[in-house]
C-alpha cells in the first residue's frame, strides 16, 4: 500500500467503516498543495479492498492533474464506497460518510461520481458542508458533456483538420448521465452517432430520440469511426483493444482509460491521436469547484471554454516533440504541482 503510495505520489489515504450501516470507504488525497482536494464519490461492486484501494489511488492521482491542468485552486482527492451486496437503509450509509468526510477538517471535498447520485450528497450534506453536487448546486453532468463536446471539436480539428462535426462519425461506449448529454450535443452538431451501452433501454432512448445507430458492446471498439468517445468505466484502452480500434482518434469522458502509458504509446505509433482524458473530462470539475466557491454560471461557462484550447496546447505540444499527448499532458500537470 504505502509503494502504491509512493509511486502516484499520494499524501494520505483514510479507510473508514461503519458496521451499522455497512460502510467501507476509502478517501484518497493525492495532492492538497493548491487548495483542498476535491473528488468524486465512486459507490461500486469491487472484487477485493485492494481494487478498491488502486481505483481511488489512481482516480485521485487523475484528479490532481486534472485541476492542474483547469487552472483551478484545489487539489485532488478521490473517495470511494465499497457497494455491499445488502444495504438495509442507503440514506444512513453515506450519512455515516458524511461523517467521515467531517472529520477529515475540510481537506476533502466529495462530489458525484459513477453509481452516487444527487439525492446521495443531500444525505452527505446532513453531516458535513464539505460537499458539493447537491440539489441545491445541481448536477455537473451536462457540464462535464459540454466541456467533452468543447474537447472532441478540439481534437478533431487537430486530428483531421475541421472542429465541423457535422457527418463526423462517433462512437460513444456509455450512456450514463454524461454520454447521452454528449450525444445530444454532437447530434445537435450534426454528428452521426454509433453507440454500445450494458442497458438496452438507454439503447433504444437514443436511436429513438437522436437517431443514433446501436452497436453491440463487444463490437463498438473494432467499429470503423471517426471518433472514438468512450464514456463508461476506465481501463477500456489495453494492448488488446487498441489494437483493434479503427478510428482517427480517442476523446472520451471515462476517467483512467489507458490501463497504463505504454498503451498511450501504443496510439501513437498507430496514428490515432489520444486526448488525455483529466483534460477532455474536466468540465465536471470545473463546475463543482466553482460552484462550491459560490461563482456564477457564466464565469463557469467562460472557464469550461477553455478546454479545447488547452487540448489544443497538449497536442501542439505533442506533436512537436513526437510523443504521446498522455505524456506531455503528465509532465504539464506536474510541472504545474509541483514547481
Amino acid at each position: 500500500m504505502f509503494a502504491l503510495m509512493q509511486s502516484s505520489r499520494l499524501e494520505s489515504l483514510h479507510l473508514s467503516v461503519d458496521p451499522a450501516t455497512g460502510l467501507k470507504a476509502v478517501i484518497a488525497i493525492h495532492c492538497s498543495r493548491p487548495g483542498p482536494a476535491l473528488g468524486g464519490c465512486r459507490y461500486l461492486s469491487y472484487p477485493d479492498d485492494e481494487s478498491a484501494v488502486v481505483d481511488a489511488v489512481r482516480l485521485a492521482q487523475g484528479m490532481s492533474y486534472k485541476a492542474a491542468l483547469a487552472g483551478l485552486p484545489v487539489g485532488g482527492g478521490v473517495a470511494v464506497i465499497m457497494r455491499p451486496a445488502h444495504v438495509e437503509s442507503r440514506a444512513a450509509l453515506f450519512e455515516a460518510f458524511g461523517r467521515c468526510i467531517e472529520q477529515l477538517d475540510g481537506r476533502y471535498i466529495t462530489a458525484i461520481d459513477s453509481g452516487t447520485s444527487v439525492a446521495d450528497m443531500d444525505c452527505i450534506a446532513q453531516q458535513t458542508r464539505h460537499v458539493t453536487s447537491t440539489t441545491a448546486s445541481g448536477d455537473p453532468a451536462p457540464h462535464a458533456a459540454m466541456g467533452v463536446f468543447a474537447g472532441i471539436r478540439a481534437t478533431a480539428m487537430a486530428r483531421l483538420g475541421s472542429d465541423n462535426l457535422e457527418s463526423l462519425r462517433v462512437a460513444i461506449q456509455g450512456l450514463g448521465n454524461v454520454g447521452f448529454a454528449l450525444a445530444e450535443q454532437l447530434h445537435a452538431a450534426g454528428a452521426e452517432l454509433l453507440v454500445s451501452d450494458i442497458d438496452p433501454g438507454k439503447v433504444q432512448l437514443a436511436m429513438e430520440q437522436l437517431g443514433a445507430h446501436p452497436i453491440a458492446n463487444d463490437a463498438l471498439l473494432s467499429t470503423p469511426c471517426d471518433i472514438l468517445a468512450p464514456c463508461g468505466l476506465g481501463g477500456v484502452l489495453n494492448s488488446q483493444s487498441v489494437a483493434q480500434l479503427r478510428c482517427s482518434a480517442v476523446a472520451g469522458s471515462a476517467h483512467n482509460q489507458l490501463s497504463n502509458l505504454q498503451v498511450a504509446d501504443q496510439l501513437e505509433r498507430r496514428g490515432i491521436l489520444y486526448a488525455p482524458d483529466y483534460v477532455i473530462n474536466s468540465g465536471g470539475l470545473i463546475y463543482v469547484a466553482l460552484k462550491h466557491r459560490g461563482e456564477e454560471l457564466s464565469t463557469i461557462t467562460a472557464h469550461l471554454s477553455k478546454i479545447g484550447a488547452r487540448l489544443t496546447e497538449v497536442f501542439a505540444h505533442a506533436q512537436a516533440e513526437k510523443r504521446s499527448p498522455a505524456r506531455v499532458a503528465d509532465e504539464l500537470a506536474e510541472r504545474l504541482l509541483y514547481r
